[in-house]
């Protein structure tokens, strides 16, 4: 028997596949095909906060900066606020690579959940459901390899 993918929850063999708790032989299936589920707002909302929480502390420095060459203050007050904006912008710099990080997390799992479904014995039958694309695509290919090599006989 050979093991295609393999995790706590699926596992695609020669011989069969299980997921969502149910066990279906290879031969149970007549096709299989996958679904893009709708957007998730509130997916994209969130990058799009994260990306205004790196630029927020950037423009509080620049802000900081022009506000010291527009006001005309003493020379201590402007080599102050041109310090102190300095210092917020760079203090973005150890934020933004961590919120950056998140993005990309962001990324990898996806705004759509995805769907495989099978037409097992006459029914369609929904096998998974996640918003992990690249779990997606590694369990998909395994379906689909097992199911291009049919049951291995003996």
């Amino acid at each position: 028997m050979i093991t295609y993918y393999k995790d706590a929850e699926v596992v695609v063999t020669s011989a069969g596949v299980r997921m969502s708790g149910r066990q279906f032989a290879l031969a149970d299936f007549a096709a299989v095909w996958h679904r893009r589920g709708r957007r998730s707002w509130g997916v994209v909302a969130g990058r799009g906060a994260i990306g205004l929480a790196i630029l927020i502390p950037i423009l509080v420095g620049v802000l900081g900066i022009l506000i010291a060459l527009l006001i005309g203050a003493s020379t201590s007050v402007t080599v102050a606020l041109v310090g102190g904006g300095i210092l917020a912008g760079l203090l973005a710099l150890p934020l933004a690579d961590v919120l950056l990080e998140r993005i990309d997390r962001s990324y990898d799992r996806g705004s759509r959940n995805l769907e495989i479904w099978g037409l097992v014995r006459g029914a369609d039958v929904l096998l998974l459901r996640t918003d992990n694309r690249q779990r997606f695509g590694q369990i998909y290919r395994a379906l689909q390899r097992a199911l291009d090599s049919g049951p291995i006989r003996r």
